[in-house]
């Protein structure tokens, strides 16, 4: 699509803050006025359409589509999505490591269980770990508590956590990254032990090192958008 706008700015509204294109509101994807919680966020927002050329690259718009997934779908049905997230915390990847005789659970000990033994002490919960790939059912008293956790969240912060979590297939280290001080570096590189390991112990692929640096680009970008929710 070819660029329709010039100018592109922002403006704070008894609702929130909108991004305007010569002078009118964005609206969502789905047709809903885009009313943001924060200048900040506006300004992420506004960011993107500036930085397009004279094409309009739809692949550039993270920030856009959080805020509209947010919306359009987080604030219609959070529910859903909660229990989407829950469902994250009964498999969790942090909670399934190798067989202690392996190298590589010693990793997996030294990296991973400071952060987990971090959320559960923060969030009052406790979860079971696990040796091997079998199954092990979380506690429900942990589970319910993480669901009035997620509760409390409003949309975009949410829609943030939904992303973080996905990618990092763990809700520990979506609910850590959420902290104010979170370590985004150091989280990626958490989420993504196993994939690493295996990497340095069979060679790296040009291909998945791109992949994984996308991944970690997308990351960061919703630890971003969920400090601009706050």
């Amino acid at each position: 699509m070819k660029r329709f706008y010039k100018d592109v700015s922002v403006a704070e509204t008894d609702l929130g803050w909108t991004v305007h294109l010569d002078g009118r509101p964005i609206k969502t994807q789905a047709g809903q006025p885009q009313v943001l919680p924060s200048e900040a966020m506006a300004e992420m927002l506004a960011a993107e359409w500036r930085a397009q050329g004279e094409k309009i690259d739809p692949a550039s718009f993270r920030f856009r589509d959080m805020a509209d997934y947010a919306l359009d779908v987080v604030a219609r049905d959070a529910e859903a999505v909660i229990e989407k997230l829950v469902g994250y915390a009964e498999t969790d990847t942090l909670c399934y490591r190798a067989d202690p005789e392996e190298p590589l659970y010693r990793r997996q000990q030294e990296v991973w269980e400071p952060i987990l033994a971090a959320m559960e002490a923060r969030e009052g919960v406790t979860l079971h770990r696990v040796s091997g790939i079998v199954h092990k059912a979380q506690p429900a008293s942990s589970l319910d508590t993480l669901r009035q956790r997620l509760a409390a969240l409003g949309p975009f912060h949410l829609a943030a956590l939904e992303q973080l979590t996905s990618l990092a297939a763990s809700l520990c280290v979506g609910l850590e990254a959420l902290e104010e001080a979170a370590d985004g570096d150091g989280l990626w590189a958490a989420a993504s032990l196993e994939e690493e390991w295996q990497a340095d112990l069979w060679g790296r692929e040009e291909e998945a090192e791109e992949r994984r640096a996308r991944r970690k680009g997308d990351f960061l970008a919703a630890m971003q958008f969920a400090r601009a929710a706050s």
